[in-house]
């Protein structure tokens, strides 16, 4: 966490932006501690004002444009000198949105007492000042208007706007969990559908096997046949037709009749043994 300029604690909310804070401060105090050689003794400080105005900007847009913070953490952020009270009052005039730093606007700066050239927009410039950049700042072109400068002040990390670049990761965040949420509920609609299917499967061959299973009990089979009337007889025994059953009961009729008759009948082979 950022040195804390005030014993007072952070306001709830602060966590939000602090990692973004924090990173700031350590990348200030490292080009504060970078070796100068080679470098102009303007271009040494041009970290300086470039940092301040990244993170500037990053409460600025956190605050007022996108409403990700509290006026409780803005105001913090304000009086730790963690953003540029001066620039941000700057910001809210019309022309000075872009301003890269309260120094390029102070006429006392500069000979003949104008601005610095990265105030004149890109359209008004002579060939020879396209590529011009201030001195002090670095800063390419931070007039305000339609194609007064490039989109990236500084043309470099120092000119992204970090809260843009956060609410945009925090939206692909967001959409990628949505994604993976939606892909989890797909998968797990599709093993219920599949253990329903499964369950279902297993419910019909069940009731299969029960019907097979009553089929059988209900219908007659040789056993119960053969306990309940004796075996079956061979086949011939029974008369097939009318006919056949007229002439047996014809026979069983003479041989009753045969019976009755004289005593000089022939006896039957069990007589005639005896005898």
């Amino acid at each position: 966490m950022p040195r804390n300029r005030t014993s007072k604690p952070p306001p709830p909310g602060y966590e939000d932006i602090e990692p973004v804070i924090e990173a700031l401060e350590n990348e200030l105090r490292d080009k504060v501690k970078e070796s100068n050689v080679g470098k102009r003794n303007s271009e040494s400080i041009w970290p300086v004002h470039q940092i301040n105005w990244q993170r500037s900007r990053y409460v600025y847009d956190m605050y007022y444009v996108y409403n990700r913070i509290s006026k409780k953490v803005y105001d913090y952020c304000i009086k730790n000198k963690f953003a540029d009270a001066l620039l941000i009052a700057k910001w809210k005039k019309a022309g000075y949105e872009r301003l890269c730093s309260t120094y390029v606007i102070n006429p006392a700066n500069y000979k003949f007492g104008t601005t610095s050239i990265c105030r004149v927009p890109m359209k008004d410039r002579g060939e020879n000042a396209k590529t011009a950049i201030d001195p002090t700042t670095g800063c390419m072109g931070c007039a305000s208007g339609k194609d007064a400068g490039p989109k990236n002040i500084f043309g470099n990390k120092y000119g992204q706007n970090l809260a843009a670049v956060q609410i945009a990761r925090e939206k692909r965040m967001a959409a990628m969990e949505a994604k993976r949420l939606a892909e989890q509920e797909r998968k797990e609609a599709a093993e219920v559908e599949h253990q329903q299917k499964m369950a279902a499967m297993a419910q019909n061959q069940e009731e299969s096997q029960e019907d097979e299973d009553d089929g059988e009990s209900e219908t007659d089979d040789e056993t119960d046949d053969e306990d309940d009337y004796g075996p079956s007889p061979a086949a011939g025994v029974w008369a097939g037709s009318k006919k056949l059953e007229a002439e047996s009961e014809a026979i069983v009729e003479g041989e009753i009749n045969d019976d009755g008759g004289d005593g000089d009948s022939r006896p039957n082979k069990k007589l005639r043994k005896n005898e």
